[in-house]
């Protein structure tokens, strides 16, 4: 039997002047407009809130998002909460 190995990844965040961030550890894209990016990094849930937000680049193979506009907020949460709320995704992402 094969033994595997789990490597957590790394979570880092790169802001540039509020205009330009760049995220590693980034598992998936759960949902993106031009006011609101909704990330499921290692290290938990990550909301950025703005304007005129743009995803330039994603790479979910090597957990790589590049995001520009004018960023006014990250806020991080719990993975458990989304995944164990008996509220519908849709109803829990639009609140």
């Amino acid at each position: 039997m094969e033994e595997r190995q789990i490597i957590a990844k790394t979570h880092k965040l790169t802001l540039n002047n509020r205009h330009s961030a760049t995220i590693t550890g980034v598992s998936d894209v759960l949902s993106f407009d031009l006011n609101e990016v909704l990330l499921e990094t290692e290290q938990g849930m990550l909301m950025i809130k703005g304007n005129d937000l743009h995803v330039n680049r994603l790479t979910l193979e090597k957990g790589e998002i590049d995001v520009e506009g004018r960023m006014d907020s990250f806020s991080y949460s719990e993975i458990n909460n989304y995944a164990k709320s008996n509220e519908p995704f849709l109803t829990r992402l639009f609140k």
